[in-house]
């Protein structure tokens, strides 16, 4: 890497040796304890505690590698904990008897002390987010994957093993590394352990991805089973586990040849994550930044290789492909501990891809504020101007790597970041990089101002339409949008706002059932006259020029930008048949032509609606996928009757809740709201995309129509 007099601060973890004999004799001295105090009285047996099985939206989208539902039996419930040993023989014979203690009491009887991982398998959502059923690329089962391969990448990045070999194959995953290998006698503790691992001490990790502290102990948790091997000199130890419990564990010589390394295998457990599938493209995606973000590493995955050689510099040509055309040379920059590869399009949205020590920070954090700050601060120093930071930054394209040993994520998915000291250094590096720059590339410099001050017009022209129509439709829309029924929370609101929903719906029938079984205190509805108009191709001052669309707009909130974005869930209710996706395309098409960071961010929703309603005369279920119908029709018997489902409109308001309301815990998972996330996985596709199924009529498009054609059928 290139010098760079300016470095980032960081901050240093104590000792993790001295740490770890304390814990050690700290640990011996309690279980002497425990031991001694086990001889005078009977121990009460700690409860099991059953893992909640929880399951959210249905993916829209193909999915690959399916998992069944878990053949292995379900854990028996835990008995009752056992009644306390009888009192001395030396108590008065008369003694009066202890009351039964009352519910809601908050004694030392209320306080329960989890095993183990059994508190990660009670709580998961605390330990990898949300848990999903793979439909959305950050559930829980891509995480449980991330923590496997982040040791793998780990080893890489201090110089061990230059390829991670990764199979997924009906749920199960198997990941084998070629680095130095886990420690041989401290590998239970270290996939078992809560904070036992390597990565608390500096000497041997710097600016690592995982904290093994944690990381691979959900992964083992969270899996029906589990299983981790490493290999050192020769040597090899392996242990297994069934859902956080260990089964088996042993050490002895490894197989003549065997390389050093780590051997991860898991399968999620379906009992926490339900009838889960991992999404080969949201795989693909990950294994990709890996790459670009450790050039030199080869990541094979079911026999596919994944390896840059230009790292985050591929990254954006790739992102770019062939519909955005730089401005200008990209310019890359690497520091010690900050690296960044940039350029600007003719487009005004700006668009960093950001990454901690490997990690990638989709929800960006201090390090792209603080870039973001010092790239406008370093064009204006040069240009001795001081122009506005959107016009500086509109069409800028970036990707950013920093490199932190302490970095504090906002969550433990760690997709945002959090430390703040690292503003002023990467202020002032990015700052002096971007003014040597401009003094050493004068023609660059020209397109650069060129640009910022076409963003200047732009956006004082957009200002001086819209501002003027805004203020116009204000005094007609804001005091009253008859086709929204709004909620008493917003997303403005904190807390009692941040389940903020809007459900843009199809026709008055549907939103009929909707207005009547909906909370109105986080849940609002805009029902759409029917199929709202084509935006392709049309400036953002036309839709003020359209009643439906400028309502939809001034309900959202985003009339002037997205931060007044009123609802936290925007959710697209359409119809199951023809009109309903028509209806679906065109909504989406507006909001990716102007409000393209709503889907960035992660705020629009599809709403899925049931696939079969199966019903007898006593009963009615409604039926997402064959299998749950097949079910159904199974306990109903021959009196059953099946109809493909295709309009909320069909559904009876009294059980219209279900479809709208998160599913409770206990329920199948056919009951509560199923919603897709729309997500981009290429801004370079976006504009094809949008040209071909919503711009004029070609022939290539035709094509396409009569070789998709196919005849709908009930079932």
């Amino acid at each position: 890497m290139a010098d760079s007099k300016s470095k980032t601060t960081v901050t240093k973890t104590s000792s993790f040796a001295a740490r770890a004999e304390a814990l050690a004799k700290a640990a011996e001295a309690k279980s002497a304890a425990a031991k001694a105090s086990a001889s005078k009285a009977t121990a009460k047996p700690a409860g099991k505690t059953a893992a909640a099985k929880t399951t959210t939206a249905k993916a829209g989208a193909a999915k690959t590698a399916a998992k069944p539902a878990a053949k292995t039996p379900a854990k028996p419930a835990a008995k009752a904990p056992a009644k306390p040993a009888a009192v001395a023989a030396k108590a008065p014979a008369k003694a009066a008897p202890k009351p039964a203690p009352k519910k809601g009491v908050y004694d030392e009887d209320s306080i329960q002390h989890l095993e183990g991982l059994e508190h990660i398998r009670l709580r998961p959502g605390m330990y990898i987010g949300s848990l999903g059923d793979g439909s959305n690329e950050n559930d829980g089962i891509y995480i449980l994957l991330k923590e496997g391969i982040d040791n793998s990448i780990d080893e890489f990045s201090q110089g061990y093993g230059k390829r991670v070999n990764i199979s997924i194959k009906d749920g199960r995953v198997i990941i084998r590394d070629y680095g130095r290998g886990i420690p041989l006698g401290k590998l239970e503790d270290c996939v078992s352990n809560v904070n036992t691992g390597a990565k608390y001490n500096d000497s041997v990790f710097k600016q690592a991805i995982g904290m093994n502290g944690v990381g691979i102990k959900a992964t083992n948790a969270l899996s029906v089973y589990f299983k981790a091997a490493s290999v050192r000199d020769g040597k090899m130890a392996v242990v297994e586990y069934k859902r956080g419990e260990k089964i088996s564990s042993k050490i002895g010589k490894a197989k003549e040849g065997a390389h050093n390394g780590t051997y991860l295998e898991f399968e999620p457990d379906p009992e926490i994550f339900g009838k889960y599938a991992y999404n080969m493209e949201y795989v693909e995606k990950r294994l990709w930044n890996y790459a670009y973000l450790n050039p030199g590493l080869t990541l094979n995955c079911n026999g596919t290789d994944y390896m840059s050689k230009n790292g985050i510099q591929d990254l954006l040509v790739n992102e770019m492909g062939t519909s955005s055309k730089p401005l200008y040379n990209m310019f890359s920059y690497q520091g010690e501990n900050l690296q960044f590869v940039l350029t600007h399009t003719n487009s005004l949205d700006k668009y960093v891809y950001s990454f901690v020590n490997g990690q990638s920070t989709e929800d960006g954090g201090t390090h792209v504020t603080s870039f973001l700050d010092g790239f406008t601060k370093g064009v204006n120093s040069f240009f001795k101007k001081e122009y506005d930071e959107k016009d500086v930054c509109g069409g800028l394209i970036c990707a950013l790597k920093v490199g932190l040993d302490n970095p504090m994520f906002t969550s433990q998915t760690k997709n945002k970041l959090g430390n703040v000291e690292i503003r002023a250094p990467i202020i002032k590096e990015v700052q002096l990089a971007i003014d040597d720059w401009l003094r050493h590339n004068p023609d660059v410099a020209g397109s650069l101002e060129d640009k910022i001050i076409k963003n200047q017009k732009a956006r004082n022209e957009i200002n001086s339409v819209t501002e003027k129509q805004i203020r116009e439709a204000e005094k007609s829309v804001m005091l009253k949008i008859k086709k929204l029924k709004d909620c008493r929370y917003h997303l403005q609101d904190g807390e009692k706002g941040a389940n903020s929903m809007i459900f843009i719906t199809e026709g008055d029938s549907a939103t009929g059932s909707m207005v009547g079984s909906r909370d109105v205190s986080y849940q609002a509805i805009f029902s759409l006259k029917g199929k709202p108009e084509n935006m392709y191709g049309r400036k953002k001052s036309a839709l003020f020029e359209n009643e439906e669309l400028k309502n939809l707009t001034f309900s959202l909130g985003v009339q002037k930008d997205i931060e007044g974005l009123r609802y936290n869930k925007i959710i697209i209710a359409t119809d199951a048949d023809n009109d309903g996706y028509h209806i679906r395309n065109l909504v989406m098409t507006y909001l990716l032509l102007y409000f393209e960071e709503l889907v960035l961010t992660g705020h629009v929703y599809i709403l899925e609606t049931p696939l079969f309603r199966v019903r007898n005369k006593s009963k009615t279920v409604y039926c997402y996928t064959e299998e749950s119908r097949d079910k159904e029709l199974e306990k109903m018997g021959s009196s059953a009757e099946v109809t493909r489902f295709k309009g909320l409109g069909e559904i009876n308001p009294s059980e219209f809740g279900q479809f709208i309301f998160p599913r409770k815990e206990g329920e199948s998972e056919d009951k509560g709201m199923h919603l897709t996330p729309v997500t981009i996985q290429a801004l370079k596709n976006v504009p094809e995309v949008l040209k071909f199924y919503m711009g004029k009529n070609t022939p290539e498009r035709r094509d396409f129509i009569v070789h998709h054609l196919s005849k709908e059928i009930d079932a």
